[in-house]
């Protein structure tokens, strides 16, 4: 039994092997987490960090807004609801706070909320009329199986919007509208995260 090891002290060997990390291996390994939690919090709380990184020492400042960076990046997202609205605004002002070059990340917002916008508005009909056509498709299919069983003479009413196979096909089609719109967004945060 002796021979079974924690994994706690499995990670200390492993650790151990790497040999002595730098001061600021070290740094980075502690603060740039703490930075992720720090912008959690922010997002959570809905305070910025504008005003909890003073309480941090100038040396490991750079740290903390580095893994605060990551967080507020991944929590932009495409506006499918008011809930995410609000979530990349907060994302988005905090970023502004961190970034040195707050001109070119105006830039790159301006273009993030033409696409908000356009998802918003020219997206918004096309997944009506996407939704509107997969109806009508499957209402028909659904009409022709009816009357190649039970004869062309059955009244048979189906709401197809409930039928589990449409749910499944109308998240198929919306996740490919999505992703248009989504790769369009992972540019823009790629362009967001080589500012200095």
């Amino acid at each position: 039994m002796s021979d079974i090891k924690s994994a706690h002290e499995i990670a200390m060997e492993k650790i151990a092997r790497l040999g002595d990390a730098t001061e600021e291996e070290q740094l980075k390994w502690k603060y740039i987490p703490e930075g992720e939690k720090l912008a959690t919090s922010c997002l959570n709380d809905n305070s910025d960090i504008k005003s909890k990184i003073n309480n941090y020492d100038k040396k490991i400042r750079s740290y903390i807004l580095k893994g605060a960076e990551t967080v507020f990046l991944a929590n932009i997202g495409i506006p499918k609801n008011e809930n995410i609205k609000n979530n990349n605004k907060k994302a988005m002002d905090n970023l502004l706070f961190i970034k040195n070059d707050k001109s070119a990340v105006k830039e790159i917002y301006e273009k993030i909320d033409f696409l908000f916008k356009h998802y918003d508005e020219q997206g918004k009909q096309q997944r009506e009329q996407s939704y509107e056509l997969l109806k009508s498709d499957y209402q028909n299919k659904l009409e022709k199986a009816i009357d190649q069983k039970l004869g062309s003479s059955s009244n048979i009413n189906i709401n197809v919007e409930s039928l589990p196979q449409f749910q499944e096909e109308w998240r198929k089609v919306i996740s490919k509208l999505d992703a248009q719109y989504s790769n369009y967004l992972d540019e823009y945060k790629q362009e967001l995260k080589n500012i200095d």
